[in-house]
């Protein structure tokens, strides 16, 4: 790896307060790699060799069981996958693939795990991580369990809207697919929400949205900190 890009890994949260010997030695047998979209970047079910954080891009994480399949999640820079089985040495729960053209950054899995034993601040680092991640998990299962699809939808969108900016108007950042599976719902039924979400003066053309009366949306939606608030 180039030094500029070390001084940019150095950057990340999880580095954030490792010192930098310890970062160059992690940096020694890693890759930062470009991917185009639609590359499968691990399968579920192999041996975790690598951790994987997205730099730049967006990565969707997603397994499949007989003839489905789901979107588990979706990641965007700074965000790692799959730590829990590079640290226990176990295999891949869920693949993953590039939605966007992405940099990927990949540490081998043993040079983690020596770092976890002999590094304190990286070790606090990475336990920060899955505590995110666990929440994350958490705040995902209430989403699904106590909310109707159209609930979620509305919550996902005003969520979107307040990354983009909270301008009322944005695209989405991946395909409707995508975005059905994400939310834990069929093609069609998102088809139908979204077609629900008119009488709250809600206009989807193609991937732009536009939200015409916010608080409509929001008494619908009635979003939790505990749920929808990423620094909860």
């Amino acid at each position: 790896m180039r030094s500029d890009d070390i001084e940019e890994v150095r950057r990340l949260r999880l580095f954030r307060d490792v010192s930098p010997g310890h970062v160059e030695t992690l940096m020694r047998g890693a890759f930062l790699q470009r991917f185009p979209a639609h590359v499968e970047l691990v399968r579920e079910g192999e041996r975790a060799d690598f951790l994987h954080i997205v730099v730049d891009g967006r990565v969707e994480m997603f397994s499949a069981h007989r003839d489905r399949e789901t979107t588990v999640g979706v990641l965007g820079p700074g965000q790692s996958f799959i730590l829990a089985a590079v640290l226990l040495d176990r295999l891949y729960l869920k693949s993953a693939r590039s939605l966007l053209p992405s940099r990927i950054l990949m540490i081998p899995a043993e040079a983690i795990r020596e770092g976890f034993a002999q590094d304190p601040m990286l070790a606090r680092g990475l336990g920060e991580e899955l505590a995110v991640a666990y929440r994350d998990v958490v705040k995902e299962l209430k989403n699904q369990k106590l909310r109707t699809g159209l609930e979620r939808l509305a919550n996902w969108l005003l969520t979107r809207d307040a990354e983009t900016g909270s301008s009322g108007c944005f695209e989405l950042p991946f395909d409707k697919k995508v975005l059905a599976a994400r939310l834990g719902m069929a093609p069609e039924a998102l088809s139908r929400a979204f077609a629900a979400l008119a009488a709250y003066q809600v206009v989807v053309q193609g991937p732009t949205v536009a939200i015409h009366d916010v608080e409509a949306l929001r008494k619908l939606a009635q979003p939790s900190a505990l749920i929808d608030d990423p620094a909860s």
